[in-house]
């Protein structure tokens, strides 16, 4: 059973602090400029079972954004006092690291002082229904260096999400500009395609997911370009994320089929096998 405080507690910088008041300063400049990195995780039985995954990659992620990465014994610790706090058995976790306060303008501080701020979601209550996809009319640029990271500047986004919703979908769907398949707005895209599930390659343009690497290391798919043209030969899609498994219905037009069975099979491999 999973239940919450009645006033739920989050973690900022060394420690617990009511989650329905102030904390960020003003001058953080992840509020500012979009300045960081976050991380999406699930949480079982009061434990992040994929930690040390998406520790790696906010540590890549902050190789490459020149941040100091946080110290995983911190993280440790103040994921354990934070679940005790809140109470929580089930649910997800979000970690959040800023480059910190600085000076105004875009140069950060030659040392900086980072923010890390953790927060703790219940379960959801939506099921992951069927959603449809609209052909984003951005395109991603295949070498920008944010594809690499998960960056808290989500605005394109955002806007994709904004224009897939005006247009009657649920979600949209990137291409490069070359016309291949990158990803969804906030999710991994899996595709079932001449009795193989495939999803697009890291050169794509995409974030390496979680799930998606963990299902490529067992085998349940594989690396395949796709492009728009591919869309009416697919058997099925599926978008991904460390919390869920969600089936593709249709892309713009083309209706899919729903493939209950690998999406049990894939549901029971990424959520039931931790």
């Amino acid at each position: 059973m999973t239940s919450s405080s009645p006033r739920p507690f989050l973690w900022l910088n060394n420690d617990l602090l009511p989650a329905d008041g102030p904390a960020l300063t003003a001058q953080d400049r992840g509020v500012l400029l979009g300045d960081g990195l976050f991380e999406t995780m699930q949480l079982r039985n009061r434990q992040v079972p994929l930690l040390e995954a998406h520790l790696a990659r906010m540590e890549e992620g902050c190789r490459i954004l020149r941040l100091p990465a946080p110290n995983r014994e911190t993280v440790q610790a103040a994921l354990d006092r934070l679940i005790a706090a809140n109470n929580l058995t089930d649910g997800s976790v979000r970690m959040t690291l800023s480059r910190g306060t600085g000076p105004r303008g875009l140069t950060p501080p030659a040392k900086p002082h980072t923010t890390l701020l953790i927060t703790t979601a219940p379960p959801s209550e939506q099921s992951a229904t069927p959603v449809r996809l609209h052909v984003s009319t951005q395109r991603r640029d295949r070498q920008a260096v944010l594809n690499r990271v998960k960056s808290i500047s989500a605005l394109p986004a955002i806007l994709a999400r904004m224009e897939a919703r005006e247009k009657g979908a649920d979600d949209a769907l990137w291409l490069t500009h070359e016309g291949e398949i990158a990803e969804a707005t906030a999710a991994s895209f899996l595709a079932l395609l001449d009795g193989q599930i495939v999803t697009p390659p890291l050169s794509a343009g995409i974030l390496p997911g979680i799930s998606r690497g963990r299902l490529l290391s067992a085998g349940l798919c594989k690396e395949r370009s796709l492009t728009e043209a591919d869309i009416p030969k697919l058997q099925g899609a599926w978008l991904v994320t460390a919390l869920s498994l969600t089936p593709v219905a249709a892309i713009g037009t083309q209706e899919l089929p729903l493939q209950p069975e690998q999406t049990s099979r894939l549901r029971h491999f990424l959520h039931d096998g931790q």
